[in-house]
């Protein structure tokens, strides 16, 4: 037997103020939590898992923006030649390394900009998930690089350069609490949790929907930012995107009737907590009121 193994035979047999029940739950957790973290990939890898193109740059979109369809709300944003000349500074400042100085990309580090419109610009500058310092890190969410004046001149112009669709736009107070529900939970739940506080999927971190703006949910359901897919018009219409919108906020104030809502993580997580809170109360309980057996030290 190994030395590792020898050490835990030891730890879980040998006699100790903590009850080996306790001890044995101890090692399962620490076992699990072990075999997860072996067993989830690097994010480093994440583009090429979710069937990214192949530079192998996993910031690099395998899709495109989907327009917002006939009759579906849309954001203007400012625009005029000395906003665009603004624009053109910041961008050769703090984009060009990595998407190239004409919005062509740059294999390895960052896709092409022309095209995609104002949506997905708005997005990640306003979001602060760009610039980022690796390009081959994940973009998260963070205190914004720029302004809003600089994001509306970074918007100018790259879309004075590279075209693209508008940028979507929702409205909350337009949709429907149950409906947004019935959408969230068929569309978007499987990764951001039901309550939209995020998770884990492979090879990536899901963010929470508590600090996104209606603006920057309908951009990204269009857009699809990372590895998120896209949804168009077809998939997801204005109401429905309208009562997403809604249902995010709704879940920002939930109604907790059972009491501690430990976060508002999902039931199975409550579930968990309840089962191991009630499991440690039963073994010091009888650990406490337990006759000591012959031959146990006093």
């Amino acid at each position: 037997m190994s030395l590792l193994g020898r050490a835990v035979r030891w730890w879980l047999t040998r006699r100790g103020r903590t009850p080996r029940p306790i001890r044995w739950s101890l090692a399962l957790v620490l076992a699990t939590i072990g075999l997860v973290g072996i067993a989830t990939p690097a994010s480093s890898g994440a583009g090429n898992l979710a069937g990214g193109p192949p530079d192998g740059s996993p910031n690099a979109p395998a899709k495109s923006p989907e327009a917002p369809g006939a009759g579906d709300r849309t954001t203007r944003f400012s625009t005029s030649p000395a906003l665009v000349n603004e624009g053109r500074s910041l961008y050769e400042n703090g984009c060009s390394s990595c998407h190239g100085m004409l919005l062509e990309g740059r294999t390895g580090m960052g896709p092409a900009l022309s095209g995609i419109g104002a949506g997905p610009v708005d997005f990640y500058l306003s979001t602060g998930r760009m610039p980022l310092q690796n390009p081959r890190d994940e973009p998260e969410r963070a205190r914004p690089a720029y302004n809003r004046r600089q994001i509306n001149a970074l918007v100018a112009f790259v879309t004075a350069v590279g075209g693209g669709p508008p940028a979507p736009a929702a409205d909350p107070a337009a949709g429907d609490l149950a409906t947004g529900l019935h959408q969230f939970t068929e569309s978007c739940a499987g990764c951001h949790q039901i309550v939209a506080r995020g998770g884990l999927t492979l090879g990536a971190f899901v963010p929470n929907l508590q600090s996104a703006t209606a603006q920057q949910i309908a951009e990204a359901v269009r857009m699809g930012p990372y590895l998120m897919p896209h949804f168009d018009s077809h998939q997801i219409n204005q109401h429905e995107l309208d009562s997403i919108v809604r249902y995010v906020d709704w879940t920002r104030h939930p109604d907790n009737p059972g009491g501690w809502g430990i976060g508002n993580i999902g039931p199975i997580p409550e579930g968990m907590a309840a089962w191991f809170i009630a499991v440690l109360a039963m073994l010091i309980v009888a650990r406490l009121i337990g006759e000591r057996t012959q031959g146990e030290p006093r």
